[in-house]
């Protein structure tokens, strides 16, 4: 609306579009107001690349092609081919505290557009009471009978404020309509504000499921890639023993130097020592994913005992389909969208009640001080017409809302924009990360096949008496190392599939059946 400044000598009003109209113009003013007031909500399209190598910021090696006519499978952890990350998943979406929270909030969202939407229609009720109930003998019913010529009364007589002050009961029953016409939208937009933010609490059960199923599966595959070197630790601990009690009889028999057994225990001893780190993550992972289903420490023992055969993950290529629908498909960008619209929504509701509001109001009852008399036609009461609200004068309060409403919509729209970037940058990121773990978990493979053609052939040669018991060493603590970094890359690979799955936003089926 409008500022008008007003001459020094005339009181400040707010404007009014109405004011000194005739009556036929007055009305149809109010025609031409039954539109919504505020701004309409433009639907934004977020931005996106043309194609899968643009928008990169990594180096062009790492940019790996991206199929997109498919899609990744709505159950992406099928991949893993484990029945029982299956299983605990399904519970998960069952029992997650996170995920019931956040079905109740949108409950509660979808309840309140409800509560708002009630706004629509009239509103009745049925009213009654009776009350006993005494008047002053000086007051406005005396008052107004003396002033009729009522008078004194005669000594013989009661006095008039003594009759009009006696107590009696008062019977009363009836029902009560009102309905505010929605002239300027105010209902309108407070049902589409509502509507918005429903559609945000969806995408943020959406964005629970997704996080909920990611962190599960990477938690899960890190607890397995744990149990894995833990394995390999103990095999490893193991062989060196049976090592050691070969070194500690050649030793005794003056075949080799004492100095060659120190090193074997010494080597053992480093190996043992990384044991508990090892056990104490293992625990760690089992109680995060513990907690992610809702359970306390300890109950998924049975489920998340070591595997006797551990399931290899193959990495699958990249199927993606189309930028821009990966940009849609992610639940912050729609909550954020959900979020400006309810906001630029609310700038409406704020405008109209800068306007009148008109209520139309209508009463029917009875009314009888005499309980015999309550259910006679002669006791009904009943009452009909509009009532006007007229926004005079509030010291800007109400025009001050309508500045905050815009400026939260302005911010809601720069909110927008961010998520999209960081969107894209989360793209970038896991793009980048996928295609160089694979990279490296070839080159690992690699590495971990010839350290152990190295430490088979310096054991050869020890054997032999070709070379000390040093070159053993190192080529058996080059090999452990190598195999152990190959089964961690293994884990990250998994873990860096997981995220590609998470920034696309490839929602759960069971996130969805939620709502």
């Amino acid at each position: 609306m409008s500022d008008f400044h007003f001459p020094p000598h005339l009181p400040y009003r707010p404007y009014h579009p109405y004011r000194s109209l005739p009556p036929a113009s007055f009305l149809l003013a109010l025609a031409l107001a039954a539109c919504a007031a505020g701004p309409d909500f433009v639907k934004p399209t977020p931005a996106s690349p043309d194609d899968w190598t643009s928008w990169r910021s990594g180096d062009e090696s790492l940019r790996a092609p991206v199929d997109t006519g498919e899609t990744l499978p709505a159950r992406w952890w099928k991949v893993f081919g484990d029945p029982v990350l299956d299983r605990l998943l399904q519970r998960a979406f069952d029992a997650s505290p996170d995920l019931q929270t956040a079905a109740l909030r949108f409950a509660q969202a979808r309840v309140q557009r409800a509560t708002v939407a009630a706004q629509r229609g009239p509103a009745v009720e049925l009213t009654g009471n009776a009350t006993r109930q005494r008047q002053s003998e000086w007051g406005a019913a005396t008052r107004v009978f003396n002033a009729l010529g009522g008078g004194a009364a005669s000594a013989s007589t009661p006095n008039a404020a003594q009759l009009l002050s006696e107590p009696f009961t008062l019977y009363q029953a009836g029902f009560d309509a009102s309905w505010e016409l929605d002239l300027w939208g105010r209902v309108r937009r407070s049902i589409e504000a509502a509507d918005a933010d429903t559609a945000q609490y969806a995408a943020l059960l959406d964005l629970a499921g997704l996080s909920l199923s990611s962190d599960v599966v990477r938690n899960y595959l890190e607890l397995r890639t744990t149990q894995r070197l833990v394995r390999v630790m103990r095999d490893d601990i193991a062989a060196l023993q049976e090592r050691l009690e070969l070194v500690d009889a050649r030793v005794r028999g003056g075949v080799l130097d004492h100095l060659d057994l120190e090193r074997q225990r010494a080597e053992l001893a480093a190996m043992k020592a990384q044991l508990p780190g090892l056990l104490a993550q293992e625990g760690a992972s089992a109680n995060q994913i513990a907690l992610l289903l809702g359970e306390r420490p300890g109950a998924l023992r049975d489920e998340l005992a070591p595997q006797a055969v551990a399931v290899e993950f193959t990495p699958p290529d990249l199927a993606l389909g189309l930028p821009s629908e990966a940009a849609l498909r992610r639940p912050d960008i729609r909550a954020a969208e959900a979020r400006l619209h309810s906001a630029t929504a609310r700038i409406g509701v704020a405008q109209a009640d800068l306007y009148p509001s008109i209520r139309l109001g209508a009463r029917f009852g009875y009314e009888s001080y005499l309980s015999g008399e309550f259910s006679d036609w002669g006791s009904r009461a009943w009452s009909v017409g509009p009532s006007l609200a007229l926004p005079l004068f509030d010291h800007g309060r109400r025009k001050s809302v309508v500045q905050l409403r815009e400026l939260q919509q302005q911010e809601a729209a720069i909110n927008y924009q961010q998520t999209v970037l960081k969107a894209w940058q989360e793209i970038d990121d896991a793009l980048s990360a996928y295609s160089a773990e694979r990279q490296e978990l070839r080159e690992l493979k690699e590495r971990e096949r010839k350290a152990q053609e190295v430490w088979q052939l310096a054991l050869a040669r020890y054997d032999g008496g070709v070379t000390d018991f040093i070159a053993v060493l190192d080529a058996r603590r080059s090999y452990l190392q190598a195999r152990r970094e190959r089964i961690t890359g293994e884990g990250r690979l998994g873990s860096r599939y997981v995220t590609i799955n998470k920034v696309v936003g490839n929602t759960p089926p069971s996130a969805d059946t939620a709502h």
